[in-house]
């Protein structure tokens, strides 16, 4: 798998298990997303090592993507609270609930397991 193609693949799953954590709302209006789910669950997934790939963190804290993570402080193995809830904000600003209903969006969520 070529390094673009896993940091499409990398995004798409993030995107995918940030609306996990948003609560059953109706589909047109803004989703309340729970802070600490994202922290404990979501957040440690982004630092996770991989084997053949890199850490999603690495590509997501540096360049120009839509998911823009904070990058750690000298030393960290995780985020303090400040980059957690900035980490937070970024990801909530992408949770679309009415994604849900595009082709694209069931697709990818078919081909990542999904239900």
């Amino acid at each position: 798998m070529s390094v673009r193609l896993s940091v499409v693949v990398a995004a798409a799953a993030a995107a995918v298990l940030t609306a996990a954590a948003v609560s059953e709302v109706a589909s047109q209006s803004k989703p309340t997303l729970d802070y600490e789910a994202f922290k404990s669950k979501v957040e440690p997934i982004f630092l996770e090592r991989r084997e053949g790939h890199v850490r999603c963190y690495v590509c997501h804290s540096e360049g120009n993507n839509a998911l823009r993570l904070e990058k750690l402080s000298a030393g960290a193995t995780s985020w303090n609270e400040e980059q957690s809830r900035k980490n937070f904000e970024a990801a909530s600003s992408l949770v679309m609930p009415e994604t849900k209903n595009d082709p694209d969006w069931k697709i990818l969520a078919q081909w990542a397991g999904v239900k």
